[in-house]
């Protein structure tokens, strides 16, 4: 999915949020529920960005024309080290529908879901005042 790899390295979030479907499901490595919904998911991933440090895409799994993606990736947050991947399904359109992260190790893990959970207030805020 190389259009939401480029979004994502240039930090163009506008472009990102362009590629999620409507009824997009985000399923975190850090909380059990999934959320359902293009503009929560749009600002967990703009959380994202601000809280990982040194982000960068390593590998890329999957045929470039086919609807299942795997971007590997790296990153810190809050000093440790991390290792994860984004599990992307594409619909017929071409836009992400289902959208699955993944990380370890546990200490990043619990550094990124400490992270995140500081912010989930605002990121829902956000998410509730973004039209549908």
């Amino acid at each position: 999915m190389r259009a939401f790899r480029e979004a994502v390295e240039a930090r163009d979030m506008a472009a990102v949020e362009a590629l999620l479907a409507e009824d997009v499901v985000f399923t975190s490595p850090v909380v059990f529920k999934p959320y359902t919904g293009r503009a929560i998911t749009a600002a967990i991933l703009r959380a994202v960005v601000e809280v990982f440090e040194d982000f960068r895409y390593v590998r890329e799994i999957g045929d470039p024309d086919g609807s299942e993606h795997a971007l590997v990736f790296r990153a810190d947050v809050g000093g440790r080290e991390l290792t994860g991947c984004d599990f992307l399904h594409v619909d017929e359109h071409g836009l992400i529908d289902e959208f699955m992260v993944m990380v370890r190790p546990l200490s990043g893990a619990q550094a990124l879901a400490e992270a995140m959970g500081a912010r989930f207030g605002e990121i829902t805020r956000e998410a509730g005042a973004r039209p549908v």
